[in-house]
C-alpha cells in the first residue's frame, strides 16, 4: 500500500469533507530527512468539522493522532492547513 494511501486512510477518522494532499518530497531533495523515492516532506490542507472552534495547534494534533506513527517513518515534514467547513483560505 502506498504511503499516500496510508495518510488518507489515517486521516479519514477525522471525516474530512475535503482533503488535498500532496508529496513535495522532489523538492527537497538533499535537504534533511529526504529519502530516495519520495514520500518525506507532504503539504496537506484538510477541512473538517473536528476542526470548528479549535486553534491551529489543536488541529495540528488531531492530524499528527491520526497518522500515529508515519509521523516518525516515512514523514518527515508535514505542512498543515487545517480548516472547519466555512472558514476562509489559508
Amino acid at each position: 500500500m502506498s504511503v499516500e494511501t496510508r495518510i488518507r486512510e489515517r486521516l479519514a477518522a477525522l471525516a474530512p469533507l475535503s482533503l488535498e494532499l500532496l508529496d513535495e518530497s522532489a523538492a527537497h531533495r538533499g535537504h534533511a530527512g529526504w529519502k530516495p523515492g519520495g514520500n518525506t516532506h507532504w503539504r496537506l490542507t484538510i477541512v473538517s468539522e473536528a476542526f470548528r472552534g479549535k486553534p491551529t495547534l489543536a488541529r495540528h494534533r488531531l492530524v499528527y493522532q491520526a497518522l500515529g506513527e508515519l509521523m516518525d517513518n516515512p514523514i518527515h515534514a508535514l505542512a498543515i492547513v487545517a480548516r472547519a467547513p466555512g472558514e476562509g483560505g489559508a
